[in-house]
């Protein structure tokens, strides 16, 4: 690869963290490109929550005022597209994305979430972010009081339970077939009425993405108005594995307190960092990403 322009930083990714971080770099005076393909994780979510000064607006307006705010640092570059491959140079990396254009930089910042693993349940994905939820904390208060279900199992199952009898007494266990929670676990549900439900799941009947019944697949079906569920995922981006990248045993791009990366130069904030998936943590982790960085640079050529 031979990259066509040079920048201080390149951020791969351009939603809430992504943006957090051009701005500090941006109001920092560091050259940034930013590659972004604009398809957020959140995009079906009609309302984003549990962030200040910002509760209640849809994901869309929220970006799209955080990028015309981004956008009035001059030396923080946009283009449209998806990141194919990075590689490590000796004075700094290239990306290049799948028109087959090519950039450097000094240093990278990964912001590209994770990529759900959706069940093979009819109407399941239709509903993510509308009905099915992954956050008590996010989206929990608009169906308080709600006929609520659990989509797990096990020892998640059973914690997860614990977490969402705050918000509703009108809760179910769906286990998706034989439960694997333990006698004790099982009695300790049952003592707050929470019912386990073992039957497994031919589809979700909804309207526009709104739950409105479950149907197994031995043909009966339950009344339910939200359901938690909690999917497996891989990253969004290859490229921080061709680095080299350190992972968790979950799947995250291992960071330190300073949103560093186990490769020099190489930072990652977001979604694909860690499992507290909410608008506010991602501008956090984005933001600590931008200043740290810059600081870097700034000792390494002082």
């Amino acid at each position: 690869m031979k990259a066509e322009k040079h920048f201080d930083v390149i951020i791969v990714g351009g939603s809430y963290s992504g943006l957090a971080a051009a701005m500090a770099l941006g109001r920092s005076l560091r050259e940034v490109l930013i590659i972004d393909s604009a398809k957020p994780c959140n995009r079906q979510t009609p309302h984003s929550h549990n962030f200040l000064t910002q509760d209640g607006k849809t994901p869309k307006e929220i970006s799209t005022l955080a990028k015309e705010q981004v956008q009035k640092y001059d030396t923080v570059t946009f283009i449209n597209g998806v990141a194919t491959k990075g590689g490590k140079l000796e004075n700094g990396f290239e990306i290049e994305i799948e028109s087959g254009e090519t950039f450097w930089a000094r240093k990278i910042i990964f912001a590209t979430g994770i990529k759900e693993q959706m069940p093979a349940i009819s109407g399941y994905a239709d509903c993510w972010g509308i009905s099915v939820l992954h956050c008590p904390y996010c989206h929990g208060y608009e169906v308080r009081n709600k006929k609520t279900g659990i989509f797990a199992n096990g020892d998640f199952g059973f914690d997860f339970s614990k977490l969402i009898s705050n918000w509703t007494q009108d809760l179910t266990l769906y286990t998706n077939g034989k439960s694997t929670l333990t006698a004790e676990q099982t009695a300790k549900l049952s003592c707050h009425s929470i019912q386990i439900v073992e039957k497994e799941i031919e589809k979700l009947e909804h309207v526009n993405g709104y739950i409105q019944q479950i149907i197994f697949k031995d043909g009966s079906s339950a009344l339910c108005e939200a359901l938690y569920g909690h999917n497996s995922f891989e990253q969004h981006c290859g490229i921080p594995q061709q680095l080299g990248c350190d992972f968790t045993d979950e799947g995250y791009i291992k960071v330190d307190p300073l949103q560093k990366t186990s490769i020099d130069g190489v930072f990652a904030c977001g979604d694909n960092v860690s499992r507290m998936r909410t608008v506010a943590n991602a501008v956090s982790m984005g933001a600590t990403a931008g200043m740290m960085l810059n600081k870097e640079l700034i000792f390494e050529s002082f």
